[in-house]
């Protein structure tokens, strides 16, 4: 077997492989001899079928494997001796293939693009700030409020006022289809809020406007989908008599208030409310820290990079933002997008940091583990309620798609681990600040 180099420029590498006839038909012989106990064939024992004669009838079908191996066992070969590593599968292409037949060599022609030499970079070189913001009283207070709107009383409102969308009316109803009441179709004080569709459409909007002891008809129908049969599609008239119209009112901030969300008293939810706030400040905090440390890595290297990747990183760049200000156009049906100069520029920097993240994490013996994969698969699953278990098994039989849910993972996993040899200094702010400093992330 021979191979030759023919291309050496930057990051681009060519070969010629050749595998002579006589390697291929020792990889053949090898096969039929590793497969001759097991095999029968009429007029011999099991294992003592003559070479000659298994060569005649499965030497053909074989030879396909022994060439695919060969190759194979020769780029496998080179890549060891070399040390390349390619940024993508190589191309392979046999340049004699129309015209080989059995007994003659097989000539591949292999090109790749290497990934580059990343260089050593002194992590503990690199200073970054981390911002630390503290629940402020008024923060706390304000969620507090916000909760206690999720967990709104209802008050009856004066008498003679009408209701509004909002609004709980508390009401006798009966259900009649061709003027006959049907099961499921009545109920007594039932308290339903205007507009939380709880009802079928239509029902809530025409009570809109009642009063306390009105007594209104509502003319509905099903809908064709609905899941009992033998109402699916059919008009009914419910006649209501209101009984009460009440108004929402924030719930009051008390103990009481603090058990609705399982807490022990009102200082407990305070407490858990503002550990939750710092643990929303804190995510905030280390996306500035993690943008000012890229920044940081990506003013300390400089190395070639692979033009496949990043032709490829900036046609995804393009694509992407395209859509975010074409929002109406949902599919791939739309012109061909060609990447700007600030496209190519944002997708070398891209690739180059996720080339360092990626070599600083295998020196560092950085793994995601299958923990924390299926955590990831599970979070990802939520997204689609109700189709959770066909997500899971989509994803455990994607490998593609587990490569973009772990390399996240992956790389918050590494700068965490520069985190820790980094010159971390802590500076608290407010709030606002910090808010700000996100808000620059966002623009740049």
């Amino acid at each position: 077997m021979q191979v030759t180099e023919t291309l050496n420029e930057g990051l681009k590498r060519g070969y010629d492989i050749v595998v002579t006839a006589a390697e291929l038909d020792e990889k053949v012989n090898e096969k039929l001899v590793e497969a001759q106990p097991e095999i029968e064939m009429k007029g011999f024992r099991k294992g003592k079928v003559p070479m000659a004669l298994l060569k005649k009838q499965f030497g053909q079908r074989l030879l396909g494997e022994a060439m695919q191996e060969a190759v194979d066992g020769a780029m496998n070969k080179h890549f060891e001796d070399s040390g390349d590593r390619p940024a993508l599968q190589p191309k392979v292409e046999m340049k004699n293939g129309e015209e080989w037949k059995e007994g003659d060599d097989v000539n591949v022609e292999m090109s790749y693009e290497a990934l580059p030499e990343i260089p050593d970079v002194d992590l503990k070189s690199i200073s970054l700030e981390k911002l630390v913001v503290k629940a402020q009283d008024a923060d706390v207070d304000e969620a507090l409020a916000n909760l206690a709107e999720t967990a709104q009383d209802f008050k009856s409102r004066k008498k003679g006022s009408k209701a509004k969308d909002g609004d709980q009316v508390v009401m006798d109803f009966v259900g009649k289809i061709d003027g006959e009441a049907f099961d499921g179709g009545a109920g007594e004080d039932f308290p339903l809020v205007l507009g939380s569709g709880q009802f079928i459409p239509g029902f809530e909007e025409q009570l809109v406007g009642v009063k306390a002891e009105e007594e209104k008809d509502v003319t509905v129908s099903f809908p064709e989908d609905y899941q009992a049969d033998h109402l699916a599609g059919k008009e009914a008239v419910f006649s209501c008599t209101i009984k009460e119209v009440k108004e929402p009112v924030a719930a009051e901030i008390d103990d009481e208030l603090a058990k609705k969300f399982g807490a022990e008293d009102l200082a407990a939810l305070k407490g858990q409310i503002a550990e939750r706030l710092e643990a929303e400040y804190a995510g905030a905090s280390r996306q500035v820290q993690k943008r000012a440390l890229l920044d940081a890595l990506d003013k300390l290297v400089s190395f070639d990079l692979p033009p496949s990747l990043v032709e490829a990183e900036a046609g995804q760049i393009a694509h992407q933002l395209w859509h975010e200000e074409n929002p109406e156009v949902e599919g791939h049906d739309h012109p061909e997008i060609t990447p700007t100069d600030e496209h190519n520029k944002l997708a070398e920097r891209r690739v180059r940091l996720g080339l360092l993240l990626a070599e600083l994490g295998q020196k560092a013996e950085v793994e995601v583990t299958d923990a924390e994969m299926t955590q990831a698969i599970m979070n990802q699953a939520r997204q689609y309620p109700g189709q959770e278990r066909q997500f899971f098994a989509f994803v455990q039989q994607n490998a593609q798609m587990q490569q973009q849910l772990r390399a996240p993972l992956f790389e918050d996993k590494v700068v965490d681990y520069v985190f820790e040899l980094a010159q971390v200094s802590e500076k608290e702010i407010s709030k606002a600040d910090l808010e700000k400093a996100v808000e620059a992330l966002e623009d740049e």
